[in-house]
């Protein structure tokens, strides 16, 4: 479930100290604050400024153009405790400072890890409200929440370029570090949501070499799809992760992936998850384009529900279902096109 292909497992050493005497610790206390406000990117600086000027890495350092482009926003769903504990996502086994605000305020800068866990924090709770905005917010059904448990967010433990999403333990995410680190771009961040996503809705989702590439291509397409929700548009929305991507793209423009790069099915097949997930994400975005984000969204999460992790064609056929059963036989003729542009469907 790697955003990229490298995979390493991660060692977590706990140490005690053992003292002569007890010690006096002063324990932060409660916030109380369900709601606070905290600077995150919106999605990333380089889709908010619309340049890749001036947004130079550093070695993670602080500049007043990355500075710039932070946004205020609402976190939601806070436990109280001041600490960023919610009801859908939880930061975790940090290796700094835990981020902590008595006043209900997050505000750091890029140079601080702290900013990140702000990022995670937002962004995962984002993509729930997403999914609740089109109707998945029943306890049973095909309406059922999807993915509503909380998420365990670690940061920056990882140590390489990369992040993973995982259910053992369940519902949780690690994002690493090195070059851009990952959880300063919410498209990694939302790409890694659409992983736990899809070990939500089925036990047996992960069965083959192809629905890993489903689940590939459908986390680029939920970093795009959310994100678009999120900011309202974006001047390229296929290019994912623009800003993350920097440390490791030639450019001039920079993506992790793109959601219409021209490969078909089955001739294009690498037997490589990313790369094959290139066309499913295609895909996606066609029917994104032909029916709308609510219908094609609401449909493609409806399909995934209990699906058995087979073939694409599989897949998408139960997309179109879904679509025909919601929409109506019309848009079910769009979502089948859609699919046939990239050869899944006959």
């Amino acid at each position: 479930m790697t955003r990229l292909s490298r995979r390493a497992s991660v060692a977590l050493l706990a140490a005690s100290l053992a003292v002569a005497a007890p010690v006096a610790v002063n324990a932060k206390q409660p916030s109380g604050c369900t709601s606070a406000t905290g600077l995150v990117f919106m999605p990333n600086p380089v889709v908010s400024s619309g340049s890749y000027a001036g947004l130079e890495d550093n070695k993670d350092a602080d500049s007043d153009a990355l500075n710039d482009q932070r946004v205020q926003v609402s976190l939601t769903g806070l436990d109280g405790s001041g600490y960023l504990r919610g009801q859908y996502a939880l930061v975790v086994g940090e290796t700094g400072d835990s981020a902590y605000s008595a006043d209900c305020t997050f505000d750091y800068t890029r140079h601080d890890d702290r900013f990140e866990q702000v990022m995670a924090y937002y962004w995962v709770t984002k993509s729930q409200a997403y999914t609740q905005s089109l109707g998945f917010t029943q306890s049973s059904g095909l309406w059922r929440v999807i993915n509503g448990d909380q998420q365990r967010v670690r940061i920056n433990q990882y140590g390489v370029d990369n992040s993973f999403a995982t259910d053992h333990p369940k519902d949780e995410m690690r994002f690493g570090k090195g070059g851009v680190d990952d959880a300063e771009d919410g498209e990694v961040i939302l790409h890694e949501t659409g992983h736990q996503i899809h070990m939500s809705q089925s036990a047996t989702f992960f069965s083959s070499l192809e629905a890993g590439s489903i689940s590939e291509g459908f986390g680029d397409y939920w970093a795009a799809t959310v994100s678009e929700w999120a900011t309202g548009g974006e001047a390229d929305p296929e290019c994912i992760a623009e800003w993350d991507s920097v440390s490791y793209t030639r450019g001039p423009v920079h993506c992790l992936r793109r959601l219409d790069e021209p490969k078909m099915y089955p001739d294009d097949l690498e037997g490589e998850v990313h790369a094959d997930g290139e066309i499913w994400s295609h895909a996606l975005w066609n029917l994104r384009t032909a029916l709308g984000a609510a219908h094609a969204d609401t449909s493609i999460l409806r399909a995934q529900f209990d699906w058995t992790g087979t073939t694409m064609p599989d897949l998408a056929g139960r997309i179109v279902d879904a679509v025909d059963e919601l929409y109506g036989s019309g848009e079910a003729a769009l979502a089948t096109a859609a699919f046939q542009d990239r050869g899944i469907l006959p």
